[in-house]
C-alpha cells in the first residue's frame, strides 16, 4: 500500500510537466477558436492521440498509479489549458470508467479500445445516465431495457440527456432500468455498439460554458444489443437483483446501482478538474495585478487586491488537498467513511466558481471581454457544481454518510 505523501515522484513530475507543454502549446492557442465555434475539436484530440495522451495506454497508466495521484494530477494540467478542449479529450474516460467499474474482464478488453481508436482513426466515447426528467434523481429513470430470453439480446428505450459525445461516440453506455420495483437498485449499464440500429443523436445543447464539448440527447427506439454487451453479464445482474429484493423485503443494508459506482469513481478527477480551471483563473489575475498599474502602482500593492489573491491561492491549495486525499484513499481501498469523494468534488468546484469571478473582478472590465481568458473560464466553472453531482447533491450525500442514513 502507498504511502500519503504531498511529493511527486520523478515519473510522476515528468508526466505534469510533459502535460502542461501539451495544454500550454495546443490547448490554450486553440481555446478561444473552438469555444465560439462550440464544436468538437477533432484536430486537438487528435494531436493528443498522436503522442499518447488521448489513450487507453495513458489513462490505465495514471489509473493504476499506486499513490492514487496520477489521474487528478493529469485532470488538473489538462482543465488549466481549457476545460471545454480538455472535457473533449477525457470524456470518454467516463464511459471507460462505466466499464471498468461493472465489466467483466472480457468486456474490458473488447471495448475500451474501441472507445478510443488510434492516432489515425481516432473516436469517441459516451456515458449515458442523465434523463429529462431523471438527472440527480436516479431513482426516476424511464429508459428501459427489456430481456428477450429467445434471441438472448436487451431492448433499450428511452432519452437519455446531457450526454457528452452522445450520437457522435464511437460506442455508448447506456444506463437503463431492468426492474422498476426496485428503484435506483433496478439499472443496469448496456454497451451499445457503433451502428446499432435505433440509436439515435437528439437535440445538441447550446451551452453556456465548456462549449468546445459536443453534448446532446441520445434516443434509444427498439434498440437491440446482444445478451453479452450487458456490464458484468447476466448471471451477476440476477445475483444482485435477487439481493436488492431480499434487502428491500428485509430492510436490510442497500447496495449501491451501477451509475452511482460510476460516478463515486469518478468524483475526485471532477474535482482536479476544477482545481484547474481555478488554477488558471488565478495565474491570470495574479500576473495581471503585477503588471497592472492604477494611481502610480502595480494593483496588488492594493490590499484589497492583495487579500483575494491570497484567499483564492488558499482555497486552490486547500481544494487539492482534498483531490488528493480521495484520490489516495480510492487507490488505496480506503472506505469513504465521511463521503470524502463528495467533499472534494463540493469544495473543489465551490472554488473554481468563486475564483473565477474574483479572476474577472480583479481585472476589472478587461475581465468582462473575451480579450482575456477569465471570463470563459468562469462560464466553464459553472458547470463544475451541476455535472456527475450537483452541489447540492454532494452536501446530501456527505449529510446522510456522517449522520448514517441511507443514499437513495
Amino acid at each position: 500500500m502507498a504511502e500519503f505523501t504531498l511529493d511527486l515522484n520523478d515519473d510522476q513530475k515528468q508526466v505534469r510537466d510533459w502535460l502542461h507543454g501539451f495544454a500550454a502549446d495546443v490547448i490554450r492557442p486553440a481555446a478561444s477558436e473552438w469555444d465560439e465555434r462550440e464544436e468538437t475539436p477533432w484536430p486537438v484530440i487528435q494531436e493528443a492521440a498522436k503522442i499518447g495522451i488521448y489513450s487507453l495506454d495513458f489513462y490505465a497508466q495514471q489509473f493504476f498509479d499506486p499513490t492514487g495521484l496520477g489521474i487528478p494530477m493529469a485532470m488538473e494540467e489538462l482543465f488549466w489549458g481549457d476545460a471545454g478542449i480538455a472535457l473533449s479529450i477525457v470524456g470518454t474516460g467516463l464511459a471507460a470508467v462505466g466499464v471498468l467499474a461493472n465489466g467483466t474482464e472480457e468486456q474490458i478488453g473488447t471495448w475500451i479500445p474501441q472507445m478510443y481508436g488510434d492516432a489515425t482513426d481516432v473516436k469517441v466515447a459516451a456515458f449515458c445516465s442523465s434523463e429529462p426528467d431523471a438527472g440527480s434523481d436516479v431513482a426516476s429513470m424511464r429508459t428501459r431495457a427489456v430481456y428477450d430470453q429467445a434471441k438472448d439480446e436487451w431492448v433499450l428505450n428511452g432519452t437519455k440527456t446531457w450526454a457528452t459525445n452522445g450520437g457522435i461516440a464511437n460506442v455508448h453506455v447506456v444506463v437503463a432500468v431492468v426492474d422498476a420495483e426496485l428503484g435506483s437498485k433496478g439499472h443496469a449499464s448496456f454497451i451499445v455498439p457503433p451502428n446499432t440500429p435505433g440509436l439515435s443523436q437528439g437535440q445538441k445543447f447550446k451551452k453556456h460554458g465548456i462549449r468546445a464539448s459536443h453534448t446532446a440527447e441520445v434516443v434509444l427506439e427498439d434498440v437491440r444489443v446482444p445478451g453479452h454487451c450487458l456490464l458484468g453479464g447476466k448471471e451477476k445482474l440476477d445475483q444482485r437483483l435477487a439481493r436488492a429484493r431480499e434487502r428491500a423485503r428485509t430492510g436490510g443494508e442497500r447496495v449501491k446501482n451501477a451509475a452511482m459506482a460510476t460516478f463515486e469513481a469518478s468524483r475526485p478527477a471532477v474535482g482536479a478538474m476544477a482545481v484547474g480551471t481555478a488554477r488558471a483563473a488565478y495565474e491570470v489575475a495574479l500576473d495581471y495585478a503585477r503588471t497592472r498599474t492604477q494611481f502610480g502602482r502595480p494593483i496588488i500593492d492594493n490590499q484589497g487586491v492583495a487579500f483575494q489573491l491570497a484567499d483564492m491561492r488558499t482555497q486552490i491549495d486547500a481544494a487539492r488537498l482534498l483531490v488528493w486525499r480521495a484520490s489516495w484513499m480510492a487507490t488505496t481501498g480506503k472506505p469513504f467513511e465521511s463521503a470524502e469523494g463528495s467533499m472534494s468534488k463540493l469544495y473543489a468546484s465551490e472554488t473554481a466558481k468563486k475564483v473565477t469571478a474574483q479572476a474577472i473582478q480583479i481585472l476589472g472590465g478587461n475581465g468582462f471581454t473575451r480579450e482575456y481568458p477569465v471570463e470563459r473560464m468562469h462560464r466553464d466553472a459553472a458547470i463544475y457544481t451541476i455535472f456527475e453531482g450537483t452541489s447540492e447533491i454532494q452536501r446530501l450525500v456527505i449529510a446522510r454518510t456522517l449522520s448514517g442514513m441511507p443514499i437513495r
